[in-house]
């Protein structure tokens, strides 16, 4: 994971040197047992509404990219699943492998899936992003898996932005763009109290993985490969196994959406 000759001195074996958190008791991602994960009927579905006005920009933050969007107002939000109250979208990101059958965060079963795409959502209830990350149930993240597959239209305009964003630091517009095309058909989902997955690693996230996976053609993911994690004026070093490997669960319990 996080390869390259800098990156395995800072990557996820590390970060307990400068964020003890990453032993904490409720750390991101996790294996997700389908036989224990017990079904709660009174989960509810998830309801995306998602303007696609609110996209601003594209960034390169040296780990992923970043799709970001105006969280200023009600016009990008998640209700539902295991939530109370409203959650602002305030971005998005992909993390993934150098191989195929590597590359996602959370696994199944033990198996692991291409890449995983996170869309990332704060309780307005907080009044703002930098308030919410300090609660259990200030962020909601929502995690899909990516398998290697057909070509996937909803995600070709991210695709075709990269090459603007190729280096760490580097940012372009990036506008009229409507999330919900990068969901699957099925919005069922196994959901548990968790971490971010990236430092600090704050305990603030009530997840929901979706069962079903979107697919993703090997020249898609073959382009996020060709990111670096390295600035214009270093040594580049691409963006490849930039995910943090299952921790443990700790006594979490795991609850599913569907039977």
């Amino acid at each position: 994971m996080w390869q390259g000759p800098e990156l395995a001195k800072t990557g996820p074996a590390h970060w307990h040197e400068n964020f003890p958190i990453a032993n904490g008791e409720h750390q991101s991602p996790i294996d997700i047992n389908t036989e224990s994960a017990e079904y709660d009927s009174s989960l509810k579905p998830l309801h995306f509404s998602y303007d696609p006005s609110t996209a601003r920009n594209i960034v390169n933050n040296g780990h992923s990219f970043n799709v970001e969007f105006d969280d200023s107002a009600d016009k990008s939000v998640l209700r539902g699943g295991a939530l109370e109250g409203t959650y602002r979208l305030i971005q998005f990101h992909i993390h993934w492998g150098s191989c195929e059958g590597q590359g996602s965060e959370h696994t199944v079963d033990g198996v692991q899936y291409d890449a995983e795409l996170h869309l990332v959502h704060w309780n307005t209830k907080y009044g703002r992003f930098g308030e919410a990350v300090k609660h259990p149930d200030g962020l909601t993240v929502v995690g899909v898996f990516l398998q290697v597959g057909n070509d996937r239209p909803g995600i070709q305009k991210i695709i075709d932005a990269l090459d603007s964003i190729q280096t760490k630091g580097k940012q372009a517009s990036f506008t009229n763009f409507d999330p919900k095309n990068l969901l699957p058909a099925s919005l069922d989902y196994w959901t548990y109290q968790g971490s971010l997955t990236t430092p600090p690693l704050l305990e603030c996230v009530i997840w929901h993985v979706l069962r079903e996976p979107i697919s993703v053609s090997p020249e898609q993911l073959c382009k996020l490969r060709g990111l670096c994690f390295s600035a214009e004026n270093e040594t580049p070093y691409h963006m490849m196994d930039n995910w943090r490997p299952c921790q443990p669960l700790k006594g979490r319990e795991v609850r599913a959406s569907f039977q």
